[in-house]
């Protein structure tokens, strides 16, 4: 600090003009700044890369012409393809290093995301878990337990005190009276008593027929023809 106050005024603020500079350099920019900056370097290769392209076509076209009528046209034309093919290798490594940078800082932009997210979970869990604990859990359900308890003797406690609210004798006279009232219901019950019965198989009837009957009836019968 002795040292930054002795050099004189001009000189300083250059001094810490530069320091600022240095300070701004080593400020990261946002990835999105970044992605988009790398993407147009990627469209300016890919331009040259069309133009060199194009030039390449021309120069080869001279060295046709030329092979046979001029060889130092020719061969100078070569040379500057080859050049151009050179720079396109050239872009190309730098276009293909570029895209690799671009995919990488898209993933750690994302794992970034993921990290703030996973962060704020965190701290969104903390601020939940600060206001319960297993103890006041396990209170909680015991006070729980104890009031249903509670109600449950309630509840006992007024049957007690009201006793049994019917008597056998009379439920059993009401059904009589319903089961008197009610004679489709006798029907029922004999119908079921008799399919619980197993049934017998049924014998052929006969009926003696007199001699003066199977006459007649032999006599109808020729009559009817």
């Amino acid at each position: 600090s002795d040292f930054i106050v002795s050099i004189p005024y001009p000189q300083r603020e250059n001094l810490f003009k530069m320091m600022g500079l240095f300070r701004r350099a080593q400020a990261a920019p946002p990835p999105s700044e970044s992605i988009a900056k790398l993407r147009d370097t990627i469209d300016v290769l890919e331009k040259r890369e069309v133009y060199f392209m194009k030039k390449i076509e021309h120069e080869l076209h001279i060295a046709k012409q030329n092979a046979k009528k001029n060889k130092r046209v020719a061969l100078s034309a070569l040379k500057r393809k080859k050049l151009y093919e050179a720079e396109i290798e050239k872009m190309a490594g730098a276009r293909m290093t570029i895209e690799t940078q671009v995919m990488a800082i898209e993933n750690a932009s994302v794992n970034l995301e993921t990290l703030r997210a996973m962060q704020m979970g965190a701290r969104t869990m903390q601020g939940i878990h600060k206001k319960m604990s297993i103890e006041s859990v396990d209170q909680t359900m015991e006070e729980v337990q104890e009031q249903m308890d509670i109600s449950n003797q309630i509840g006992e406690a007024f049957l007690n005190q009201m006793g049994e609210v019917y008597d056998e004798d009379d439920l059993e006279a009401e059904l009589a009276e319903l089961t008197m009232e009610n004679p489709e219901y006798e029907q029922e019950t004999a119908q079921q008593a008799y399919e619980k019965f197993p049934q017998m198989p049924h014998a052929p009837i006969t009926v003696p027929v007199s001699e003066e009957d199977r006459e007649f009836a032999s006599l109808e019968a020729s009559m009817a023809y």
